[in-house]
Parts: structure tokens; sequence; C-alpha cells
């Protein structure tokens, strides 16, 4: 893979959104990246993370030097250029509540059997006030069926450029944090009957609650 320009190896349309969302968010988010290390090299891993504006699938997006997939509410399938752009990018629609589509369960897996990586927001929605919020147990469910690697991270400033208030505040910094990721032994307890999802997901959102920006850096 092309360290310099890793869009050669992603697919031409997510390529090209992904090279502008590092010019973008270079230029009008100007932020730091922490951790970056941490994301595993090969293999399908989850990247699960905070979740407070629209900006944070593009900007954490962007920090990922391969291709990944995001989840995107069915509704938003109309006809038009949205729909287009979302299978385009190879985003997978799901019900508001994603634990209980069968479809798109069977989609993230596959995924991640083929080596692919996905981001994930375990609190479902985003924060209406910039604070972290209690996870649901989706996350938890597709880690401990895929038994992969999750990366936890943790966006800091995204609420204060494009929060729930719909105004862009171009210039405010933007940064994320990567952390060390959790094996299956770390999160997935078996025998835990119908809380195993629930408390795997709370055992990551702890992870992700954790990670701090560095003395110096730009928040």
């Amino acid at each position: 893979m092309s360290r310099a320009f890793p869009q050669v190896e992603m697919e031409p349309v997510y390529g090209l959104f992904h090279y502008l969302s590092v010019l973008v968010g270079g230029v009008a988010f100007r932020g730091d990246v922490v951790g970056a290390d941490n994301l595993p090299r090969q293999g399908g891993f989850l990247i699960a993370a905070n979740h407070t504006s629209h900006l944070d699938p593009f900007l954490i997006g962007a920090h990922v030097p391969q291709q990944v997939a995001f989840f995107a509410r069915k509704t938003l399938w109309k006809p038009g250029l949205v729909a287009w752009w979302l299978d385009k990018v190879g985003t997978i629609p799901v019900d508001r509540d994603g634990g209980s589509d069968v479809t798109a369960i069977k989609r993230v897996l596959q995924a991640l059997k083929m080596g692919r990586t996905i981001i994930m927001f375990p609190e479902g929605t985003r924060s209406s006030t910039g604070q972290l919020q209690p996870p649901k147990p989706g996350v938890g469910m597709f880690a401990c069926r895929a038994q992969v690697p999750v990366v936890p991270a943790r966006i800091f400033g995204s609420f204060e450029a494009f929060g729930k208030s719909g105004t862009v505040r171009l210039g405010t910094p933007v940064s994320v944090v990567f952390g060390r990721a959790m094996a299956p032994s770390e999160y997935d307890q078996s025998g835990l009957g119908k809380e195993r999802y629930q408390i795997a997901s709370e055992r990551i959102m702890a992870r992700i609650a954790a990670l701090q920006l560095p003395t110096g850096s730009v928040v």
C-alpha cells in the first residue's frame, strides 16, 4: 500500500472522496491525529468511535489508510445522487436498530471475514450535548460474532465544528485519537446470555472514554 497516496488501492469513488476528506479536513478542521499506528495493517477489524457530528465518519475515515465501510439508515436510499454515492462508497444500509437488521448483520460479518474495516458508533446516534452517551448493544454484537480486533477511537472538536445546532464553524480544530486494538478476549465473555452484547459494548465504550489528547495537542 502506498503510504503517500493510499487512495490508489481504493475503489475509485471512495478513493476520490477519501482524498477530498484528507484535503478538506486538513485545511478546514486542522487538528492532530494520535495513535494511527494502532490500526491493524491487515485483516478485518472494527473501529468504534464516539459520535457528535455529521463530520465524524469523514474525519475519522480520512485517517484510516485503507477503505472502510460505514452504516447509514435505510431511509437515505431514495432515488437520486445521495443513494448513488452511498452505494459507490460501500455504505451499508441499516434499520434504525441495526441489531435486528438481519441483512445488515450478514453484510458486516461477510465484509469483516473478507478483511475489510468497519467504522461503528456504539452510541447509535449523534450526541446532542457533545458528551459521551451510553452505548447500545449493536457494536458488541458485531464484535462478538465476528471475533475481530476492535480499535477504540475518540474524536475531539467535531461537536464544536458542526454539532446538532447545524452551524459549521470552519477553522475549528478536530483531532482524532486511536487507542490500542482490543482483542476479542478483552471485550467478549461467553456464557453471559442476553447481556453478552451489551456488556461487550460497555467495555468498548469504556476504552473510548479513557482516550485523551496528549498535552499540547490541538483541539
